[in-house]
């Protein structure tokens, strides 16, 4: 049941931009063992299992509960909610910084932020310009959209396994943030037109739910992936790739600027609109802060 619980918390987490949400499994102690179980799952299947199952329960109940909340905020109070998000990404600073001093300070460091900060801004700026909170696509109107949403589902969870990485954000750097959740949010419409025989309403529903197939599949395929390559270079480099995550936090927040905030300014009133975000700022550095505190703090 605590593990239900925990695998909540990091569902919830992996909807809302900017908290990452395996560095939620960091906090509450599952960060190492699902990593573990993942991996060497074929060898102790049953043992693997009692873990993998409830977390992984518990994540999809979190994100059916607060998929729907973070659109409409992302909506109704863009500044407020995008200067939140922004936030949530400065305060995995004194985590990052905890695993920077882990090693001797190199000079040639310097070029895995850089490198970070180069991929993931490059991607965003093949993705477009448009706000995130935009739903890309809606249904599967053919393979190409297909491959995109397979795509989207191995980039946002390869690198969300990342600790400190936000999926959210990864999915906001290729434009398909609004599109995966918002077909999590058609799941909850469909069941309801399936329990009350509306099968005109169902078919129209689960067209945006079946953009969740090739996600999904995607999605596995990043984790086997990037589970093996992540424990090894945890392992061994653990400092170096946290050197790469400060040029990618930086991109993430360029990209939530330019995303998040510029569409929405107003032409007049741009001083309660400097104080509205610099206050959401504020309570996301604080609310990451707290919610990264080291296990058992």
């Amino acid at each position: 049941m605590l593990n239900a619980i925990k695998g909540a918390l990091i569902g919830i987490a992996l909807v809302i931009p900017g908290l990452s949400g395996s560095i939620f499994a960091v906090v509450v102690g599952l960060y190492d063992r699902l990593l573990k179980a993942v991996n060497h799952f074929k060898e102790a299947p049953k043992q693997h299992a009692k873990l993998l199952v409830p977390v992984g329960l518990g994540a999809v109940v979190g994100v059916l509960l607060s998929t729907r909340a973070v659109l409409v905020l992302t909506n109704t109070w863009p500044l407020a909610s995008y200067g939140f998000f922004i936030g949530l990404v400065l305060g995995i600073g004194p985590f990052v910084w905890r695993k920077l001093r882990q090693v001797t300070f190199r000079p040639w460091y310097l070029l895995l932020p850089v490198l970070g900060f180069a991929v993931i801004y490059g991607l965003a700026q093949v993705g477009g310009e448009k706000p995130e909170n935009l739903i890309a696509l809606t249904r599967l109107n053919g393979l190409g959209d297909g491959l995109t949403m397979a795509f989207a589902g191995v980039f946002a969870v390869a690198l969300m396994a990342i600790p400190g990485i936000s999926g959210s954000i990864m999915l906001m750097v290729i434009n398909q943030y609004g599109t995966v959740y918002n077909a999590v949010a058609a799941l909850g419409p469909s069941l309801s037109a399936l329990l009350a025989g509306d099968w005109a309403k169902l078919a129209v529903r689960l067209q945006t739910v079946l953009l969740l197939v090739p996600f999904m599949m995607g999605a596995v395929v990043g984790l086997l992936i990037i589970a093996k390559i992540m424990e090894a270079l945890l392992a061994r480099y653990e400092g170096q790739v946290y050197y790469a995550v400060i040029g990618i936090v930086l991109a993430a927040v360029l990209i939530l600027i330019q995303t998040g905030l510029q569409p929405y300014w107003p032409a007049n009133g741009g001083l309660a609109a400097a104080a509205t975000v610099l206050v959401s700022i504020v309570f996301g550095v604080l609310a990451t802060m707290f919610l990264d505190r080291p296990a058992g703090k």
